[in-house]
């Protein structure tokens, strides 16, 4: 997803992140670069807090300390009860303990020479929280990932400081996750909803939103490889193995970046239960099978319209 075509008293910024690249704009061109400045702060604090990428990110070494109980930022404290709050509202299609299976199928870099095999996930509630001491404790077997959930928190934290800094409308987007915070501009902020955010000519629609948060979960991104033997990212927890369902991608919208993710993840996972669930919890949707075909749940306007 991306900002598509803003007005011309907009302020508009860009910076290459994790593979991909962040958006921010705002209501206000005076308030432009406190903006960028609180986003780049918050995007550096949640890399080096909640990472699977980097060896020293606060995440990695928490995965390494089974059994223990590791005293962590309330940045990845808050991060983790969020990710476990999402797997309780999902029925633990969206779990964080997809750790070890991410490793396994080369998505994630292993930090350790030890073999892992593909099963079942753990489950969230092997995971301990200490609030009082901000403490987690892992079992052995179990690994946290927090990549999706950790990039939407990042765009909520990060858009509501924007806000705060410049005096004015913002949205920020993180690898395509939409987050927007104070006054939207007149007729809201237009997002192009696309199944590859990277590519500005894949087919798409532009919507209208006015606050709250929009992304778009997808199995054609974030891959093991190239070729017949690539893998995506999105696991189905019950077996360790990639999601294999109707969806190739899934966009939601909801009141703020990590329940539209969320949402969206789990859309992934549930498959042909999805329309149901997502109508069921009142969240506008837009479903792309992989034969292109395009489905909409709870309000998600058709083409053309605004949400």
């Amino acid at each position: 997803m991306g900002l598509a075509a803003p007005a011309e008293a907009l302020g508009r910024a860009e910076f290459a992140i994790w593979g991909g690249h962040a958006v921010v704009a705002v209501t206000d061109q005076s308030g432009l670069s406190a903006a960028l400045a609180h986003v780049k702060r918050t995007v550096a604090a949640f890399d080096l807090a909640c990472s699977s990428f980097r060896e020293d990110s606060e995440l990695a070494l928490l995965n390494q300390s089974p059994g223990e109980d590791v005293v962590v930022s309330r940045l990845l404290f808050d991060a983790v009860r969020e990710a476990i709050r999402a797997a309780r509202l999902t029925d633990g299609a969206v779990d964080p303990t997809v750790g070890q299976a991410l490793v396994a199928l080369h998505i994630n870099p292993p930090l350790s020479d030890q073999p892992v095999r593909i099963e079942p996930v753990p489950g969230y509630a092997v995971v301990k929280l200490d609030e009082p001491n901000s403490s987690i404790r892992l079992p052995a077997g179990a690994q946290l990932d927090l990549g999706a959930m950790a990039k939407a928190l990042a765009a909520d934290v990060a858009a509501s400081a924007a806000r705060t800094a410049a005096g004015c409308g913002v949205l920020v987007g993180l690898c395509g996750d939409i987050a927007v915070a104070g006054e939207a501009p007149a007729g809201g902020w237009q997002i192009r909803v696309t199944d590859d955010h990277r590519n500005g000519d894949a087919p798409g629609q532009t919507v209208a939103i006015q606050a709250g948060g929009l992304t778009t979960s997808s199995v054609t991104v974030r891959r093991s490889a190239d070729g017949p033997d690539a893998v995506h990212h999105l696991v189905n927890p019950g077996t360790g193995r990639p999601v294999d369902g109707p969806w190739r991608t899934v966009s939601v919208t909801a009141g703020c970046c990590a329940d539209a993710n969320t949402a969206s993840t789990a859309a992934i996972v549930l498959g042909e239960q999805a329309p149901e669930w997502l109508e069921h919890n009142s969240l506008p949707a837009r479903l792309v099978a992989h034969d292109g075909t395009v489905s909409y749940a709870a309000g998600w306007p058709a083409e053309g319209d605004d949400l």
